[in-house]
């Protein structure tokens, strides 16, 4: 059964605006199963590279209408072939987010494309008139999903934040635990990584507004944001410490130069002043902002630590586009506790050399130019 609402009004700085649709799709007479403490669950997060449904509304690429030779038979012999990769892996996940997708009937067809796995919950949302959107698939309950958009100075994000509360229940009472995720693709580079970071930047100030909400009304719930961000985890160094970014790395350089840019150098003593619309990166366990100032809020990233190369490959080198950052309250031992992540850099998802197996539209060949990302939670005995 599918139904479509508009998302509850969300209370946004002057400078957002809040313009995106959502569309849900659950199974009412589907079962999930409960788990019990020391019981395992599986994130998966993939920009599978403009899926596009067949079905012509006017907003597609070029290379994706009826006059470029698209149509729904091509489009499902896609999906078939991303379900076949998704449904070949050795531990299946719980969750998959997805980037690139047309609409939610895509979400739908690859959810009854992998039946056999139970995938009773989806979400997708979309910003009217534009081309893709964000989906989410779940084993498990999805509760209290709304979607996030930005306009800044009338630079508009082309896709929204889909925010979902997964409900997991328990063997027993008491053994049940929730988490929330943000399902995220950040404005592209095209036009200039420079000139294109102040609207990933406000993206990063929806994430932190509603984190620094959910500390007063919910501080135990786990949160993770998921999805390409288009910004490496350590985009700040890679450009030369010369330009705020919406992911800064914990470092006394990076702290610096973000004093300097928003204080003038003066330390307020105030981090939520400080911290407007950037999201601290770190790799410690609980993450932590060690050169910041205190109440600026950091994200766990397993890249460099359990995760080496990249996602993406973009002019003869590896990026980290695609990213888990995680909530302090998955290191606290208690609920959900971070285990591991890596990346699928294995066929179908590569090719020969080692290279995301891009698809092409023409040929027909190929799967996605992203790798999925996998993130593995335990439940604490």
């Amino acid at each position: 059964m599918k139904t479509r609402r508009k998302p509850a009004p969300i209370l946004c700085p002057a400078a957002l605006l809040l313009v995106a649709w959502l569309a849900g799709c659950g199974n009412p007479g589907g079962e999930s199963r409960g788990l019990a403490r020391g019981s395992s669950l599986a994130i998966m997060t993939w920009n599978v590279q403009l899926l596009f449904d067949g079905v012509e509304e006017g907003t597609e690429f070029r290379e994706f209408r009826e006059a470029a030779g698209w149509t729904r038979d091509k489009y499902l012999g896609r999906l078939n072939v991303i379900a076949r990769a998704i449904g070949g892996m050795d531990r299946m996940p719980d969750l998959i987010a997805l980037q690139e997708v047309e609409s939610a009937l895509v979400v739908e067809d690859l959810a009854r494309a992998l039946s056999a796995h139970r995938y009773n919950w989806t979400h997708f949302a979309r910003i009217p008139g534009m081309s893709l959107g964000v989906g989410l698939l779940s084993r498990y309950p999805l509760e209290e999903a709304r979607a996030h958009s930005v306009d800044l100075d009338g630079d508009a994000a082309p896709r929204p934040m889909l925010e979902a509360r997964v409900n997991i229940p328990g063997v027993a009472p008491g053994d049940g635990s929730s988490l929330l995720l943000f399902v995220c693709h950040w404005k592209s580079k095209r036009g200039g990584a420079d000139e294109t970071e102040s609207t990933r930047r406000a993206s990063a100030r929806i994430v932190l507004r509603r984190m620094r909400e959910l500390a007063q009304t919910n501080p135990d719930l786990p949160v993770i944001v998921v999805g390409d961000l288009n910004v490496t985890h350590d985009e700040f160094v890679r450009g030369g410490g010369a330009t705020m970014r919406s992911l800064m790395p914990d470092d006394p350089w990076a702290a610096d130069f973000a004093l300097q840019y928003v204080f003038g150098g003066d330390n307020p003593g105030a981090g939520v002043e400080l911290q407007r619309d950037f999201i601290v990166v770190s790799h410690d366990k609980p993450p932590r902002a060690r050169y910041f100032p205190d109440g600026v809020l950091a994200l766990y990233s397993p890249w460099t630590v359990e995760k080496d190369g990249g996602s993406f490959f973009f002019r003869n080198a590896w990026e980290t586009i695609d990213h888990f950052l995680l909530s302090a309250q998955l290191f606290d031992g208690v609920g959900w506790e971070f285990y591991d992540s890596r990346v699928l850099d294995v066929p179908p998802f590569v090719t020969v050399e080692g290279l995301p197996n891009g698809y092409n539209p023409r040929t027909g060949r190929g799967i996605s130019d992203h790798l999925p990302l996998m993130l593995f939670l335990q439940l604490r005995e």
